[in-house]
């Protein structure tokens, strides 16, 4: 009858619970995990059998709630992870300008040069002939994420006359 048993050979419990292993004490059949087992009063609680006390079926109408509500969170989370806008473009080969390895900071460099300018990055992106959003992206240190190539750094590196690759 037993799946599990910390009792005698054979699977037979002989008068002890077959989770914890006590004997000499009354013994009641409960569900613990999938398994019923013949289980002392003690760890009859972590059984799946709900008891008809209002305090138990109250217990059990907020553990439902919590899962339903922890399902429904996971549901969404699951939901935005597929949603997702991804900054790769589709179409474009970046193995034609590939983003070189970047030095740290990099971001920071080119914001406070271009501060440093007086330029805009409008106003970059129009004279160096490249997006405002691969600029912006670079500015945020997100390049690579950001799918940027490597022909808006070389841009940089030369209009600002700063080292931006980590060769």
């Amino acid at each position: 009858m037993t799946k599990y048993s910390t009792g005698g050979i054979g699977g037979d419990s002989g008068g002890a619970c077959e989770l914890c292993g006590v004997d000499g004490t009354s013994l009641q059949t409960e569900t613990v995990a999938g398994a019923t087992l013949e289980v002392c009063a003690e760890c009859a609680r972590h059984g799946e059998t709900k008891q008809s006390s209002s305090a138990s079926a109250d217990d059990g109408r907020a553990s439902d709630r919590d899962r339903r509500r922890k399902a429904a969170q996971n549901a969404a989370r699951l939901d935005d992870a597929r949603t997702i806008e991804t900054d790769w473009e589709s179409g474009t080969d970046y193995e034609d300008d590939p983003l070189p390895y970047l030095v740290r900071g990099y971001g920071q460099l080119v914001e406070e040069a271009r501060q440093d300018a007086g330029i805009q990055t409008d106003e970059l992106a129009i004279e160096l002939d490249v997006d405002e959003d691969d600029l912006v992206a670079v500015e945020q240190g997100r390049a690579a994420r950001a799918n940027v190539g490597g022909s808006v750094i070389d841009a940089l590196e030369e209009r600002f006359d700063i080292e931006l690759s980590d060769e």
